[in-house]
């Protein structure tokens, strides 16, 4: 997938001008211009500007938009076209089928073992699985936790992110039969609570076979996810 800026007009690439630190100029050959904002970090930081509003939209060469985060080493990671978000976002689609894309997509691009969804059922109280690749899809509406159990009902309660280098040596890792994850031997687990304001609405997490660190450019990848996930489940309750 090309990773340039395209115009919306004509879809050739558009050359970019650098026009301070906090704006960017593109400018197609067929005369369209447009403006983005910088890559640059600035020395001084506007608390109330959200870094999720950075997110670039862009063109691949069949003209499909497109949202990417940068990775570290400088290689783009695909996040979910806005074809995906808006069929995530509409109760024409069936929500699990999405997500578990969602998840599989999330799984691909972080190249972890494990991905999973989880949604907050106000009526039963609980966090239910509702989308997963890597566990067993006979667990999808089974698994559930309370706020507070686990360490997916951990990261709830705390409202943050819970890191668990090893689940083996952590007590409050839930195991379910029914997700078969004891043929993994999972290790390392990341757990990202999805919030509007105080209420609760989620948690994705990934694992893995083997003990990591996650970059900040991978959370931060992460955190755009649960982003798109909370705008498209709330856009589903408002209809």
């Amino acid at each position: 997938m090309d990773a340039l800026t395209r115009c919306r007009r004509c879809g050739k690439k558009m050359e970019s001008t650098k026009v301070d630190d906090h704006k960017v100029k593109f400018v197609c050959s067929c005369g369209f211009t447009a403006y983005s904002p910088g890559a640059t970090a600035s020395k001084a930081i506007n608390p109330n500007y959200s870094k999720d509003s950075l997110v670039d939209l862009k063109f691949d060469n069949t003209g499909e938009f497109y949202f990417e985060a940068q990775r570290a080493d400088r290689e783009n990671m695909e996040i979910l076209t806005l074809q995906e978000i808006s069929m995530l976002a509409s109760s024409d689609y069936d929500l699990g089928e999405e997500l578990k894309g969602v998840a599989e997509k999330t799984a691909k691009r972080l190249g972890v073992d494990v991905c999973s969804i989880y949604l907050w059922d106000s009526e039963c109280e609980r966090l239910v699985l509702r989308g997963t690749y890597g566990l067993s899809q006979n667990a999808v509406g089974k698994a559930s936790l309370k706020i507070g159990e686990g360490v997916t009902g951990t990261t709830v309660k705390e409202k943050a992110p819970v890191l668990v280098t090893d689940i083996s040596t952590d007590e409050r890792y839930k195991f379910f039969p029914e997700t078969k994850e004891e043929q993994y031997k999972l290790k390392t687990m990341y757990s990202y609570p999805i919030f509007s304001g105080a209420e609760p609405y989620g948690v994705l997490n990934v694992q893995t076979v083997v003990i990591r660190e996650f970059k900040e450019d991978e959370i931060y990848f992460i955190s755009v996810i649960t982003n798109l996930i909370l705008g498209a489940v709330k856009m589903r309750k408002n209809r």
